[in-house]
This record gives C-alpha cells, structure tokens and sequence, in this order.
C-alpha cells in the first residue's frame, strides 16, 4: 500500500502532506512496525543484530521519517486541521511506544544477545545500542506487573496529550494579543527597523497604523527600546501572563490545571519505575547521576554569580538615578535602562551593530568558519518542496567531496509559529547494505522579518543563537555512525546534548571569524574595528544578571520535580518564589506567570533537566579553551572536535569523547572566566 508521508526521496513533500491523510498513514506505518516485530520474534532463539535489531531499527525509522516532517509543519504552520490530526496520532504513537518497551519477548531477545558470544564482536555503536535498549526496556517498565503495566500505558498517553495541549496555549496565548499604534508618536524610542516591522505587520493584519505583538522580535523591541514606560509595562503583563488564569486573556487559555497534571503524572510515572521522584527519572539517561550531584553545582555557580549579579542590579539602578533621576526601578524597565546604559557606559548601540549583520552576510559566513574549522563545504539546494517561502536548503560536503548531510533553514518569526529557535531531526543516518541515508536537519528560529526596504537584520545575541542552533544541526549531519539508534543527536546524554550548539558560539566573538559575517546593509563595510572593541568591552555587561536568571530557571524545574509531594501538589509558585529568594536579584511581580509558558519543561525535552544548559556550558566553554590555546582557526584542533564529538554522536558517553577530546575530564574555570566571573 503506498504511504503519501514517505518519498523515495529522503527529502519529504511536505506539500503533499494532508491532515486528513496523517492518522491512516501513521496507522499502517505503525501496524507494519508491528507486524515487523512479531515476525523478528517468532524464531524465539538464536535472535542476532541483521534479523531482529535491524529490521526493526528499519521499521521505526520508515514511522519516524513520516511523523517527524508531520510533527514539525504542527510547530512551524500550525492550524487547526493539522493540529487535529497531530494530537489525534499522539496516543497511537504513545501506546506504540510503550507496548514496544514492555514487551517481554522483545527484552529477553535484546538480553540474549548481549549475553551471546557474537556480542563481543559488535561494534561500539551496537554494543551501545543495545546496552541502551535493556536501559530503556526497565524504563518502559518491563518488570511491572499487567495492571501496573496498564496504568504505565496512561500515564504516558495523558503526558503526551497534556504536554501538547500545554504549548498549544502558549502557542494561542501569543497570537491572540496585539495592540493597534495610531499614532507614531507612542513608539517614540523605538528603532525605523522595528517601526518599519510593525508598520508591515500592520498591513499584512489589513490594518492602519502599526501594530505590535507578542512575537518575540516585537516584544524585545518594545522592552529595549519604546521610551513609553505604560506601554512597556502592558507588553510585559501581556507576555508574562500567556496561557493563564489572569492576564489580557485570562481563563482563555490557562496552563494551571495542566501543570499540576504534568506533574502528578510525572511523579506517578518515577514511582511506578520505582524511583523516588521524577527528577531521579530523569538522571537515569543523563550525565548527571545524582540529583545532589545538580543541585550543589547549581548552587556552587550561583554562590560565584550573585555577587555579581547584585553589582549589576546596583550599577543600573545607581546609571538610573545619577543619569536619568528616577528611582522606581520595575522589571518592564530593566531591558529598556540596561540598553540605555550599556549606549552610555560603552557608546554601543545594538540597532548600530544590527546594521553590520544582515541575514544575507551572516549565514554565509556561519558557513565560511565551519569551512574552516572542518574542511566542509556547504551549498544551497534551490528546488525543493516547501513549507513557507521564507525556508532555504542546503547540502553539506567534507573535504574528500563526499556529501555529509542537508538542513533546512526557516528563521523569521510569523504567526502560527512556535516561539523560540530550535534544531530538530528529520532524517536519521543509517548505513545500509547497499546506501548511507543522508541525515536532514530542521534549523528554526524567530528572528525579525525583512521588510520591503531592508534585509533581516540580527543583533548579536542572535547571530549567536543561530551560530547555536546550527552547532546542534551539525551534531546531526555529520554523524559518522552508521547504526540510527545513536547516530547524530540520538543516544547522547540531555545534559551533554547542549556541548556542540554552546560551543559554536565563541566564534560569534572572533575577529577572524566576525571578518567572515559581517558586513553593513548599505555598504558592506565588514564590522569596524572601534565597534568590535566596543563589543569585547561590553560583553560581560550584566552576565551575572544573566546566569542567575539561568540558575532560577534551573533550580526551579530541577526542585519542582525532585520535591512533588502528591498530597501538596506542585506548589510551583511556591517553589519559585523560594528559588527566587536564594538566587535571583530581580524579583518578579505578583501578576508574573512565566511557569504557565516555560515549553521547555512543561512540553519539550527538559523536565528536571534545564540544568543542562549549564551543565553543558562547561562542557562547550572548556572545550573551547583548547582552540585558544592553539588558535581559533586551528586544523588539529578543528579535525580532533569533528572526529572526537560531532562524529561520535551518542556511541560512547559523553564524558569518554570530551576526555578523547580535551585529554582530561573537563572543569569550570573556562566557564566562570568567559563570563567576567571571579570565583
């Protein structure tokens, strides 16, 4: 039967993907995984890796390859057909999921081979994939008995509905809000480039005037630069309070209830494994082994940041008072005051550094430093299938010319979008008999648009979070693995994932490297050299505002989890004032819901596990120390970080490739000193 999700090509149509074709074609993808399964299973001896771990490796991936492309349109142009079918598919997949981890024939097979003779001559990549899968079967809950089992099934299928009807409100929340401008005296502050945005999506609205939204380029505009503190202060209540029960929209798309659900669940989840709590799940596939083990490192780096952190504060409200005589410092005010005083303290204007980083000398020269770091050469694939006009294709080759991997590019914020940048799967390699399928990454952000007169112009806190998302991109693509089941992202440790993405940052702060991708809108004057300086000088400015906003994020989610009491709820906002009062300098006001939109932990990857992040930071930041110390262009260097981690995917742990990497376990000194932080 043909299957309009899958292509000969490893490319999908996403043009012909249907709504209404989505559940029968995720269903006969799902009874052919099934039907692979039981006949791998009927020999019931002597099972090995080409007749039960193969083909069943193959029949995911075909599921995988259908719903990954399915999964990303719901994110990127999100309607309510498709939306529709998405979450009609969750359960299905969910209840796939688990009947796969709690089939007991299928573990004792797993089991037989590892304990076979033949499992010694496996490769390091099957011998992970396996050890993985016994993991992975007890966390399924193999071991459970049948009702036990049953109750297992539901918790995962409610988790999955429940996190995905969480970002569908934040999702809802964000588009819902905007404010008609009349007049363009009440945007007095703000920059042409963002005047210019909100007259455009004012017109695209059918609307007069201007019109401002929640969409983060929008949002940030206002907070950095609108000198109207009334309209700042409603942009920050309008934003702060998304999907909950106050708020421009309050009731209209509220998260409290499913918060507390998530979070029972998880709990009920972590006990039924046997695990004390959710965040003990959670370490059981991390680097981290000990929730201890992330609290004392969380609380060690804020014990180094908030001195710090405290001076900022006491530096911007002194620049405040002395400068601009006012004293009532709220948090709708901080954005606005720090950019004034970072113009005053180092005569550095962010809309002036814009101007040197159109999208259109930024991406090519991401490009030229990976050249030169690996060797690689990467072009654009101009036919292509589509999900929106703006997306690009590109294609990566090594140096030998062999073709490495492909990712797509969607990078301006619109409505009907998720928030946020991110890089996700859509294409696993393999290596079969007679092919290598070529991994394909989605790389998405929510930068500015252009407008009919001016090229997308980034600052440079975003050319660093593409410099990111695309350090994850090539975690993917130029995977050497040839097994799925740790090939690229898959297989690594969550709080080692963040290495390859944190690490490609540094070079947004290379001279060299700021030579390659920089270069004025109107001019193509490269980055000045007074600017650059300006830049260096300014780059600590408030990062121990920054890190303990990071460390509350952390603290918050990782003690959330680790304390759930079932009989008290998830006090969340309990728990985060209480982590506020420990670590945070800014206090937040009553109104403040930002739990009732944090994606990252209530409907992404990073539930007791935002820790990462730093985690991860000292990983990247110490592993960069090597390129400073031989230089940041180095060959060596630059071939031992491709072969050691980006190739490597999840094969070894993490600690083992950073060690084969930087010939020692890494520290945090690296960290604390690219932050201005004195321990």
């Amino acid at each position: 039967m043909n299957n309009p999700l899958l292509t000969e090509s490893s490319l999908p149509l996403f043009s012909e993907i249907k709504p209404e074709h989505v559940v029968p074609a995720i269903d006969q993808l799902l009874a052919d995984a099934r039907e692979t399964v039981a006949e791998c299973l009927k020999t019931k001896q002597n099972y090995n890796w080409a007749k039960l771990i193969q083909p069943i490796a193959d029949a995911e991936d075909r599921l995988n390859k259908a719903w990954s492309p399915v999964s990303h349109l719901n994110s990127v142009c999100n309607n309510e057909a498709l939306r529709e079918a998405y979450n009609a598919c969750l359960p299905k997949l969910s209840d796939y999921g688990t009947e796969m981890g709690q089939n007991k024939r299928l573990f004792y097979a797993y089991r037989q081979i590892a304990k076979h003779s033949e499992f010694s001559t496996f490769d390091t990549a099957q011998q992970k994939i396996v050890r993985n899968a016994l993991r992975d079967f007890r966390l399924s809950g193999v071991d459970l008995s049948e009702d036990k089992k049953q109750r297992y099934k539901e918790i995962c299928q409610e988790l999955s509905q429940h996190t995905s009807h969480f970002e569908e409100n934040v999702l809802d929340a964000t588009n819902a809000w905007s404010k008609s401008i009349s007049h363009k005296r009440d945007l007095v502050g703000m920059p042409e480039s963002a005047i210019a945005q909100a007259k455009q999506a004012a017109e695209q609205a059918g609307e007069e005037g201007w019109l401002l939204t929640l969409q983060f380029p929008s949002y940030n505009a206002v907070m950095t630069y609108a000198d109207s503190r009334e309209l700042r202060r409603e942009i920050y209540e309008a934003y702060t309070t998304r999907a909950s029960e106050i708020g421009p929209h309050g009731g209209h798309w509220d998260n409290s209830l499913l918060m507390e659900q998530i979070l029972s669940l998880r709990h009920e989840k972590s006990k039924l494994l046997g695990f004390n709590n959710f965040a003990e799940l959670s370490l059981s596939t991390k680097m981290a082994k000990k929730p201890e083990e992330v609290i004392s490192f969380l609380e060690d780096l804020a014990h180094k940041s908030w001195r710090q952190a405290r001076n900022d504060l006491i530096e911007l409200q002194d620049y405040t008072r002395e400068v601009h005589a006012f004293i009532e410092m709220e948090p709708w005010d901080i954005g606005y005051y720090s950019e004034k005083m970072r113009q005053h303290l180092y005569q550095l204007s962010q809309e002036e550094v814009k101007s040197y980083f159109p999208i259109t000398r930024v991406l090519p020269g991401l490009f030229a430093v990976v050249e030169r770091l690996y060797g690689l050469q990467i072009s654009e694939i101009t036919e292509f299938d589509t999900w929106h006009p703006d997306v690009q294709l590109f294609q990566i080759h090594d140096k030998d010319g062999q073709l490495r991997g492909k990712f797509y590019t969607d990078l301006f914020a619109r409505t009907k979008k998720r928030g946020g940048a991110w890089m996700d799967d859509c294409v696993g390699r393999k290596k079969t008999d007679d092919h290598i399928q070529i991994p394909v990454a989605y790389l998405t952000c929510n930068f500015t648009p252009p407008t009919a007169d001016t090229p997308a112009l980034l600052t440079h806190d975003e050319v660093t979070t593409l410099f990111h998302e695309f350090g994850h991109g090539l975690h993917h693509v130029l995977t050497q693995v040839d097994h799925l089941g740790v090939s690229g992202i898959n297989g690594v440790e969550w709080d080692a994932v963040e290495l390859p993405s944190q690490f490609m940052e540094n070079w947004c702060w290379e001279k060299d490297a700021l030579a390659l991708m920089s270069g004025h809108y109107q001019t193509g004057e490269v980055l000045p050299d007074s600017l650059f300086a300006k830049m260096l000088a300014a780059k600590n400015f408030q990062a121990g505002l920054f890190i303990v906003r990071q460390l509350e994020f952390s603290l918050f989610d990782f003690r959330m989890h680790l304390e759930y009491d079932p009989e008290r709820g998830g006090r969340i906002y309990e728990i985060l004032d209480q982590v506020r009062n420990q670590v945070a300098v800014i206090q937040a006001p009553k109104f403040n819901r930002f739990p009732h939109s944090f994606t990252h932990i209530f409907a992404g990857g990073y539930a007791a596990g935002y820790y990462s992040y730093k985690w991860a930071e000292v990983l990247s930041s110490d592993a960069y120390s090597l390129f400073e110390e031989k230089g940041v262009f180095d060959e060596a260097t630059g071939q031992s970080f491709l072969t050691n981690i980006l190739e490597k995917g999840g094969s070894k742990n993490a600690m083992e490739l950073f060690v084969s990497f930087r010939g020692r376990e890494p520290n945090i000194d690296a960290l604390l000193r690219h932050n201005g932080i004195t321990a």
